[in-house]
């Protein structure tokens, strides 16, 4: 690899790093929020919450890394043609696609990302994320004991307790059962534990009372225990199995769906159109990397052009991923469908590659050049008041 080749690579890649970790932390914060009820109400800790939610990071990243690269590209051939290295190389009769190899070499790199995250990794953590969700809402000490609160678990029995240390032991504990029709049991400890032993699932209370009322008139029998077990089996929430969902399936599930498989066979067309959007997503960085360099990659020698160029590459590159999602979105059991979850990056490869081969120069429409004159003015002005307002204090 020559050393202008490594030298673009290394700049797009630091770039690219930086802004994919940024975008996909905001996204993956917008995220999290809609699973913030297993912190809330689900009783889970702060680091339970975060290592569950970082399971969709690998499909956020699938999103992300096209605009990422994007960005990266563009930030790098606009600091090259900034700084009159696209004008050297065009000196000394370097071709453009001196800079092109580079630019596909790290596009190919993301592309081969992208398909790695989306056909293996990313389905394999939504897979674990509805498994890790499903245990959550089927977690007893989640459900039943949350500090604070009066819970009650089924008609007649309540729990409260007033904190939860973090080896586990559940301080302040208070227990009303009234489930039996002639009494009515209420059961206080300083602490409580809950254990496995034998297959069943058992709280075990230290140092407190069982108080006994009957429902008719009668006289409280109070008894103090220094240990106590209360049987919670019967009160476990059964886990039931999740259902599946066809972006939480892997790729060989979704190629040969099992013939018991309930969800497969009701929504056959979910799944169909889920793998061929596995398949299309890793076009859309060769896509992007081929849109910003037919803007960007020619000589420019205003600042002006750079701008305009720098906007019609980003919103080409915007609208070619939107016109992606939309068919996504309406995708259904038909053969036309398919084939434009592939035909809109194919589109993006096509008309670039076009254009640079023809050596063209793209430009947004008239008015677009005149607003951005207009805007480019009043900055201009803005910035002569300041630069006359901190001499004139100097």
């Amino acid at each position: 690899m020559k050393i202008l080749e490594r030298y673009i690579i290394r700049r797009a890649f630091m770039v690219f790093a930086m802004t994919l970790a940024a975008m996909t932390g905001v996204v993956w914060a917008t995220q999290a929020l809609r699973q913030l009820d297993l912190v809330t109400s689900k009783g889970q800790t702060l680091i339970q919450f975060i290592s569950i939610t970082m399971l969709a990071m690998p499909f956020l990243v699938v999103i992300v890394a096209p605009f990422a690269l994007m960005i990266a590209l563009v930030l790098v051939l606009n600091a090259l043609s900034g700084d009159s290295e696209l004008i050297v190389i065009n000196a000394t009769g370097g071709s453009r696609f001196l800079v092109l190899k580079p630019v596909l070499i790290f596009a190919l790199a993301v592309m081969a990302l992208c398909a790695t995250l989306s056909l293996y990794v990313a389905p394999l953590g939504l897979y674990q994320l509805r498994e890790e969700i499903t245990r959550v809402r089927a977690d007893l000490v989640a459900n039943i004991v949350q500090p604070g609160r009066f819970i009650t678990v089924e008609k007649g029995l309540t729990f409260h307790i007033r904190n939860r240390s973090g080896n586990g032991t559940l301080e302040g504990l208070l227990m009303h059962d009234t489930r039996e029709p002639d009494s009515a049991f209420t059961y206080q400890a300083e602490t409580g534990h809950i254990v496995e032993m034998q297959n069943r699932t058992l709280l075990v209370m230290q140092n407190g009372t069982i108080q006994r009322k009957p429902q008719a008139e009668g006289d409280i029998s109070i008894v103090r225990f220094q240990s106590y077990a209360f049987d919670l089996s019967s009160l476990i929430p059964q886990a039931s199995t999740p259902v599946y969902k066809a972006s939480e399936r892997t790729t060989g599930d979704l190629i040969a769906p099992s013939p018991d498989d309930t969800y497969a066979n009701l929504h056959p067309d979910r799944l169909r159109q889920e793998l061929h959007d596995r398949f299309s997503q890793p076009l859309y960085p060769v896509a992007f990397a081929l849109i910003v360099f037919a803007f960007l990659g020619r000589v420019r020698t205003t600042r002006q052009n750079r701008n305009m160029a720098v906007l019609g590459a980003i919103v080409c590159c915007v609208g070619l991923r939107t016109a992606g999602f939309g068919v996504t979105a309406v995708a259904g059991d038909g053969a036309l469908t398919t084939v434009l979850l592939y035909l809109v990056p194919l589109l993006g490869v096509i008309l670039s590659t076009w254009t640079i081969l023809r050596d063209e120069r793209l430009s947004p429409p008239k008015w677009a050049n005149a607003w951005l004159e207009v805007i480019g003015e009043w900055i201009e002005r803005m910035a002569d008041r300041i630069n006359g307002r901190a001499n004139g204090v100097s």
